[in-house]
């Protein structure tokens, strides 16, 4: 598996996002509570740029004529038909099965070849691809 650096971890604030391209393959970075998450660029329905589209809360159980919203930067809601995905699980809001495809990232130091795949603390300095 090799490692591509694609940005700088103090580009993201909290809540921020940014496209990436490895390989020919898009990845949307996002930065949620001081982690990090890779996510590809294409939404499972119908092949939208889906990392294109709005980072934003939705609408919670709740009951009748009530409106209960929550969630804030957690959800990406797909620029094509509006189809929700968890960012932190890739999951598929109304159905589980349907996920967003993770990308391998890490965050690390140049230095640092021991890292973990996957999810790490953002206190280094890069963020990286597997692939």
């Amino acid at each position: 598996m090799e490692r591509y650096p694609v940005m700088q971890a103090d580009e993201l604030s909290d809540g921020g996002h940014k496209i990436v391209e490895v390989k020919g393959i898009q990845y949307g970075i996002y930065r949620i509570d001081g982690k990090y998450y890779a996510w590809r660029n294409v939404c499972p329905h119908a092949g939208a740029q889906v990392c294109l589209g709005k980072v934003c809360g939705t609408r919670l159980p709740s009951l009748v004529y009530e409106y209960k919203y929550g969630r804030e930067n957690e959800i990406l809601r797909c620029p094509w038909h509006g189809w929700e995905f968890d960012l932190l699980t890739g999951e598929h809001l109304v159905d589980p099965d349907t996920k967003l495809r993770k990308g391998m990232l890490e965050v690390g130091s140049p230095k640092n070849e021991n890292l973990e795949p996957g999810l790490v603390e953002a206190d280094q300095q890069l963020i990286y691809i597997l692939l």
